[in-house]
């Protein structure tokens, strides 16, 4: 792979990193954005007030940097409100021309909360945006550089009309309050959230770096792995439409280029798992693509992906990126830290099966609670 793509990497990491700290059971959705923006499809984030979503999508667009455009809409929303006013000078010709200065199709982030409540005039508007990244109105005719839109809803629309604009956004993510037993967590993370002004950390050129670069992953290998997984899902029920599946695939050579690889395997297969519409969809494909999903892991989206799988060798990355964190702090590492991780690593891996990488930090690991 390219150097300055691999070189992207790390800063990618650093940023999805920053973003999340202190975000509880929020690392991977700010995982899935970033896999969005990079395979260039959009997010749907759906589930009750409350939860964090633009939270993290804010946090997100502030450590990639670029320009961001956010908006709640309402029953009432008028269209000048996302897309610009109408130029009176030029109206007064007989143009119709839209000001798009620091509106949306100016945006190369974008957040559109309670994005279902637009009205027609506006979701017919947003269809070309969001499909072809233009934006027409009158005789205003503009490309937008925009990366990725995030929609939040509360809920999946059953409108046959707002369904069919809910299918626009690829990625689909439901999210539920944070659990009891990461209660003190929340209070502790959302103690911290915000003293410190979030800067960016990656920057979209090297975004635009790595979504170039997704054209070319080599999806021979995998296209049987994927279309058999596909079958699976018809057989327990689940079904995608023929746009989805297609689409899916730059889901997958996105993951792959995430890791670092120029031909994706069946560890890429993951993201299939959230081009599923429905949170019920969802949990049946968990079940349904159970064998599939063991394979999964990565090596930078390791929230998201352990997540999905829930596997051993899914939590490989999230585990030595934990260890590298405590043994990279200049003081000696909290004790109590260091036997939880420790504990967690051997509940995972006998040490016979332990990877190579894992195994020299877990060394290590258990080698500061000597020196204590």
């Amino acid at each position: 792979m390219n150097p300055s793509v691999q070189e992207a990497l790390p800063q990618l990491r650093d940023a999805i990193r920053a973003a999340t700290a202190g975000l509880v059971e929020r690392e991977g959705l700010a995982e899935l954005m970033v896999l969005g923006a990079v395979a260039g499809e959009h997010l749907l984030i759906v589930g009750p007030p409350g939860t964090g979503k633009s939270a993290v999508v804010r946090r997100v667009a502030a450590s990639l940097g670029g320009n961001y455009f956010e908006y709640l809409l309402g029953r009432f929303t008028e269209p000048a409100e996302l897309f610009g006013p109408v130029n009176l000078g030029k109206l007064r010709e007989g143009l119709v021309v839209t000001d798009t200065a620091g509106m949306l199709p100016e945006a190369e982030i974008a957040f559109l909360d309670e994005v279902f409540l637009g009205s027609t005039a506006i979701l017919n508007t947003l269809l070309g945006l969001l499909n072809e990244r233009q934006f027409r109105r009158g005789h205003t005719r503009i490309a937008c550089p925009l990366r990725i839109c995030v929609g939040a809803a509360n809920g999946l629309p059953e409108d046959e009309g707002l369904a069919a604009f809910a299918d626009r956004f690829l990625l689909h993510a439901f999210v539920e309050p944070v659990a009891d037993n990461r209660l003190e967590d929340l209070l502790a993370g959302g103690w911290e959230v915000g003293r410190q002004p979030l800067a960016p950390q990656a920057g979209l050129e090297r975004l635009d770096r790595l979504a170039g670069a997704v054209s070319a992953v080599d999806m021979d290998a995998v296209r049987p792995a994927l279309a058999h997984a596909v079958r699976q899902l018809r057989q327990a029920g689940i079904a995608l439409s023929d746009r989805r599946i297609v689409r899916s695939q730059r889901l997958v050579g996105a993951a792959a280029v995430l890791a670092g690889r120029e031909q994706a395997s069946g560890a890429d297969l993951w993201p299939l798992l959230f081009a599923i519409p429905t949170a019920a969809g969802q949990a049946g494909a968990r079940e349904a693509l159970r064998e599939i999903l063991a394979e999964s892991s990565h090596p930078l989206l390791h929230s998201v992906t352990e997540q999905t799988a829930n596997t051993p060798q899914a939590r490989i990355a999230r585990l030595v990126e934990d260890s590298d964190r405590l043994l990279a702090g200049g003081d000696q590492p909290a004790r109590a830290q260091v036997e939880a991780l420790l504990r967690e690593i051997d509940a995972n891996f006998d040490p016979a099966g332990l990877p190579a990488d894992l195994a020299e930090r877990r060394a290590r690991l258990a080698a500061s609670l000597t020196w204590a």
